[in-house]
């Protein structure tokens, strides 16, 4: 069966699972919501649901300098304890992050920092010489998908990670809470380039 924008928000609301184990999880479960989020929780994905409401007010200040020192970024990841974010692997996480922002420049953390006029002019933009004779559903389809590609580019944690294509940022974060066991999340981020007009700083 097809599978919905709509099935697949709310499963990524409820699960915090990254799109590409969303739509998986659907297909799976042809389009049956709960059973996906039994097939997410089964592979250790849907952990974020149980976590949702625990707040992340420990955390780690990563940084990365590039090269000779041309580009340096800050990052905060938060976590629910200390013991999270003294771990290894929490701050290997941290880094690899750090280093995507270095290389990916991005100017937003999650869809929902991006102001809503930036947003109206990026959904106006994707719907500039649609044809009007092809049906509404297929029309928002390429408008979606034009946004996904914005997203891409801009939002931090629908990125691409630069390091393994077949993941973003997002999914990262939730294979890593799923082997910790704790919410993570990323806070502010700050990336300087030298003599680069497209320096940016989420505070």
């Amino acid at each position: 069966m097809e599978i919905t924008l709509k099935q697949i928000k709310e499963l990524r609301a409820r699960t915090g699972a990254g799109v590409t184990m969303v739509k998986e999880a659907l297909e799976k479960s042809n389009g049956d919501v709960e059973k996906a989020i039994i097939y997410l929780r089964e592979k250790g994905i849907a952990r974020a649901e149980k976590r949702a409401e625990k707040i992340a007010s420990n955390g780690f200040i990563a940084h990365y300098i590039h090269g000779e020192g041309t580009a340096g970024v800050l990052l905060e990841l938060n976590s629910e304890t200390d013991f999270a974010s003294r771990s290894p692997q929490f701050r290997e996480l941290a880094r690899e992050i750090a280093i995507q922002i270095a290389a990916t420049t991005p100017e937003y953390v999650s869809i929902d920092d991006i102001p809503e006029d930036v947003m109206a002019k990026e959904r106006a933009l994707a719907e500039k010489g649609l044809d009007e004779k092809k049906p509404k559903e297929i029309r928002e389809k390429i408008v979606e998908g034009k946004l996904s590609k914005f997203f891409e580019e801009k939002v931090l944690l629908e990125q691409r990670y630069v390091k393994d294509e077949s993941k973003k940022i997002k999914d990262m974060l939730n294979e890593a809470l799923a082997a910790i066991g704790e919410k993570i999340e990323i806070g502010r981020f700050c990336l300087i380039k030298i003599a680069d007009s497209r320096t940016s700083c989420k505070l």
